[in-house]
């Protein structure tokens, strides 16, 4: 599992973040907290995930890039929505992934 360096959060986590990441990297419980990662299949653009798949032994944690933290689904989906929004507004495009591998690079 690895951790986007400018980790998009909700209003709901805000400074919580750094506890919530620890949590989730120590399979401690984290009710209500879903991960916004880079999608596992080409034909999306995120996966939303529930933090708790996260704790299971059989989930394939080593692919999983985790960009976003939220608290709750509706939450996700509106941090979602920002981040492609983002994306869009500074590329014309929706290519998540290529955006925020320039912007990490550009703000090295």
């Amino acid at each position: 599992m690895k951790w986007y360096s400018r980790l998009y959060v909700s209003e709901s986590i805000g400074k919580k973040a750094n506890r919530i990441k620890w949590r989730i990297n120590h399979n401690a419980g984290t009710l209500s907290v879903y991960v916004i990662a880079f999608a596992s299949n080409h034909d999306n653009l995120l996966d939303i995930i529930p933090a708790w798949n996260l704790m299971q032994k059989s989930y394939p944690k080593d692919d999983v890039k985790i960009i976003g933290l939220a608290k709750g689904y509706d939450e996700a989906l509106a941090l979602v929505r920002d981040i492609v929004d983002e994306t869009y507004q500074n590329t014309g495009s929706v290519d998540v992934w290529r955006y925020l591998k320039e912007e990490r690079r550009n703000s090295a």
